[in-house]
């Protein structure tokens, strides 16, 4: 059984692709059952493509990125999400639309890469992608297609600590 993973972010721009294209990676290199979408409450419409470097520096297929609304998950023809994740402040303290099938919900932010100095951007995106693909490996070392949404929960808010 696939574990669907929705990570959000305000403009689906930078960090919930970049988490997306992460959990992907690992989960595939790592053979977990695990699917990671991503989208925003206004995205933006690009993927930054500083984001988009930073992931392919580690060797990530960037081919199918793109920013996306959450909506695009609220239809009826949607996977259901086994757990959702925001990944910035601002889409933390938003509402949620109804996500079907009542996933497990966390926060785990992250400071904006975007608002790095021009200088530092680079460095900025690939630091926020290597403590997000590090919080990946951690998520995917969980038993999750075992585990209940009670579970689940508890072992999310652990990570969320560590």
């Amino acid at each position: 059984m696939t574990i669907n993973v929705l990570i959000l972010c305000t403009h689906n721009s930078a960090r919930s692709v970049l988490a997306e294209g992460m959990l992907n990676h690992l989960a595939q290199k790592l053979n977990k059952d695990v699917k990671a979408y991503s989208a925003g409450s206004a995205p933006s419409g690009r993927v930054n493509p500083y984001a988009l470097e930073a992931l392919e520096h580690a060797g990530v297929d960037t081919s199918t990125a793109y920013s996306k609304s959450w909506d695009e998950f609220t239809v009826a023809n949607a996977p259901v999400m086994d757990i959702v994740i925001t990944v910035c402040d601002s889409a933390a303290s938003e509402q949620c639309p109804y996500w079907p099938g009542s996933p497990v919900k966390v926060h785990w932010g992250y400071p904006d890469p975007s608002n790095a100095a021009e200088s530092d951007k680079k460095n900025a995106f690939d630091l926020t992608r290597q403590a997000i693909g590090y919080r990946m490996l951690q998520l995917l070392s969980l038993p999750l297609e075992t585990m209940s949404s009670a579970e689940r929960q508890t072992a999310l808010l652990q990570l969320q600590k560590s």
